[in-house]
């Protein structure tokens, strides 16, 4: 299918993603947000990848969650995938597109010179 955006944008110095869900290649979407999380960034990290970056050029992630009641459990998965100095980061509650989506990240990454 194809969608009215960008993957992935390079500009100034910088490569923006797009949003992205925890949809697995087979289209299923794991249940908890734990789960969500991981698969999410394990996404990103596969599309940095593909553009010669890696989760430790992050410098800024917005965060979509469906429920606030998920930002505990949400951060400790997220933990597991960033290091310090860790991005900035904006979290916002909102509805998702599709029913089973419990979180959605985008991401800003700093691109090395010459990527």
């Amino acid at each position: 299918m194809n969608f009215p955006f960008s993957k992935l944008r390079h500009a100034h110095g910088f490569v923006f993603l797009s949003g992205e869900l925890p949809i697995a290649e087979d289209g299923t979407v794991p249940e908890g947000i734990r789960a969500q999380t991981s698969l999410a960034l394990r996404r990103i990290e596969a599309t940095l990848a593909g553009a010669g970056l890696t989760l430790s050029d992050v410098v800024q992630v917005t965060v979509h969650l469906i429920d606030t009641a998920d930002f505990a459990e949400f951060n400790a998965a997220y933990l597991k995938h960033f290091s310090a100095p860790l991005p900035t980061r904006t979290t916002v509650i909102a509805q998702l597109a599709l029913p089973a989506v419990r979180v959605e990240l985008t991401v800003v990454a700093a691109a090395p010179t010459g990527v």
